[in-house]
């Protein structure tokens, strides 16, 4: 009986997924920080924050059914935090080289599954960006980047004025995230709907089935590359820039940033192997599927009814990436735009909330491991996947250390390219997770920021009537 105490809730069917011997995914979260790390508030801000999500002092086992469910264990506080000691008196480019080898051995590094499934990694040493860095490493089967970002926001405060609250760039509701399946008064457009879902929905089963993108310089499509090491960088732009360029395009932020990370990608894959640009590569974008995207407290998260509850609420959208050999460099505004086009037909569209049943179906009926291989297939068979994060407007601190700047990646995952983006201040951060002596980290740092300048030259140009 007391056994059985121990036990909490089922673990969510995609929780899952996420954790079976087909599949293993984990969130990496960096926080720069401007001054160096006080171990001690660390370890207390770890104290604080495990009573406030049960799965954080739980470990997922077997019931006497065979069922997951996620038990209670003591946490030994010392055992999740690791601080790091890297050699003395080393010049800040080998400090750079030496987080850098630490993060990308981190990225293939499994957790033990007798412990909760976290940890935070302490870097006490000074890089080009940070004069200490803080790594929180989350398995994603306690939650999503939006849920480890409410995380650290519920013990985040603002640098210049604690008393105050954190604001974002957005928070309002999502107009379409969380009314897949409703139908357009308009009969044109229902019909129209009607049409795009069923070849969305076709073609999602066909991509997480047999069909495979081509093999390209951003694939290699080798057995076992979720468990190669990611090598993990950042490039950041001014989110400035990137508004002035949206309110030209009359887009969203984040269509600009989509149009800017497929041509630059395009003109990676030139560089690297010419015909590759005319390959059918695809790009996993993530959709929140939250109602609201504002974050809210962990008491408002672990809510049965939020509007933002904690997990995993995510869907993909296969999106083909635009092909250079279709538009004109001189114009490179075309290719945003029919990125634009194709991401606003994909989340219009209800083939999203087909895929979610058919996976509740094949978890119901087939097994969380039968559900894992196949979300695994989904993402083998992409090219690369794209998620975003909002941060706030203001400089955070936490328990006294001011945040620099922050990132985040996702790593396990059976993918050559990982790009995840998030706000933060005034800047936006795009971080890339490639797989290690495959991704030529120069070469596509590069042709990301040419492709921003040839967008932003592009954007002057255009008449605001």
């Amino acid at each position: 009986m007391e056994e059985e105490d121990e036990l909490l809730e089922p673990v969510s069917p995609t929780a899952q997924c996420f954790n079976t011997s087909a599949l293993s995914i984990s969130v990496i979260a960096v926080v720069e920080f401007e001054i160096p790390i006080d171990e001690a508030k660390i370890m207390c801000y770890a104290k604080d924050f495990i009573p406030l999500n049960p799965l954080f002092s739980s470990i997922m086992v077997n019931d006497i059914n065979g069922e997951r469910k996620w038990k209670k264990v003591e946490v030994k506080v010392e055992e999740q935090i690791v601080v790091a000691t890297p050699p003395s008196n080393l010049s800040i480019e080998l400090n750079n080289v030496y987080f850098n080898e630490y993060i990308t051995k981190l990225s293939v590094k499994e957790f033990a599954q007798n412990k909760p499934l976290w940890e935070i990694h302490i870097l006490n040493c000074p890089t080009s960006d940070a004069a200490a860095n803080l790594v929180l490493k989350f398995h994603h089967s306690l939650g999503d980047g939006y849920s480890v970002m409410g995380l650290l926001l519920s013990s985040m405060k603002r640098a210049d004025n604690p008393s105050l609250p954190l604001t974002f760039p957005f928070t309002g509701k999502i107009i379409n995230s969380n009314k897949f399946g409703q139908i357009s008064s308009g009969v044109s457009h229902f019909l129209l709907s009607s049409i795009n879902t069923v070849l969305d929905f076709g073609l999602s089963l066909i991509k997480s089935s047999v069909l495979e993108d081509e093999l390209t310089p951003i694939r290699s499509g080798g057995d076992g590359v979720e468990f190669k090491p990611t090598e993990i960088w950042t490039i950041t732009f001014s989110l400035h820039h990137i508004k002035q360029i949206k309110s030209k395009l009359r887009m969203t932020v984040n269509d600009v940033v989509v149009g800017m990370l497929f041509l630059g990608i395009r003109l990676y894959m030139e560089e690297t192997r010419p015909e590759s640009t005319k390959s059918n590569s695809t790009a996993l974008v993530l959709l929140n599927t939250r109602m609201f995207r504002t974050y809210k407290c962990m008491e408002d998260m672990l809510n049965p009814n939020s509007n933002t509850p904690w997990g995993n609420r995510f869907a993909f959208l296969h999106i083909d990436i635009p092909k250079l050999t279709d538009f004109n460099l001189s114009n490179p505004l075309q290719l945003v735009e029919a990125a634009q086009k194709l991401i606003k037909r994909k989340r219009d569209s209800s083939a999203v909330f087909l895929v979610d049943k058919l996976m509740q179906m094949i978890h119901k009926f087939r097994g969380s491991e039968v559900a894992s291989k196949y979300v695994y297939k989904t993402i083998k068979n992409s090219s690369l996947s794209i998620s975003n994060l909002i941060g706030p407007k203001e400089k955070m601190a936490l328990t006294g250390h001011p945040a620099k700047g922050m990132y985040f990646t996702v790593v396990g995952i059976p993918q050559s390219l990982k790009i995840s983006v998030i706000s933060y201040m005034e800047n936006l951060r795009i971080a890339f997770g490639g797989e290690k002596e495959f991704i030529d980290q120069e070469k596509l740092t590069s042709c990301m920021k040419k492709a921003f300048d040839y967008i932003h030259k592009a954007s002057i140009d255009v008449s605001m009537f």
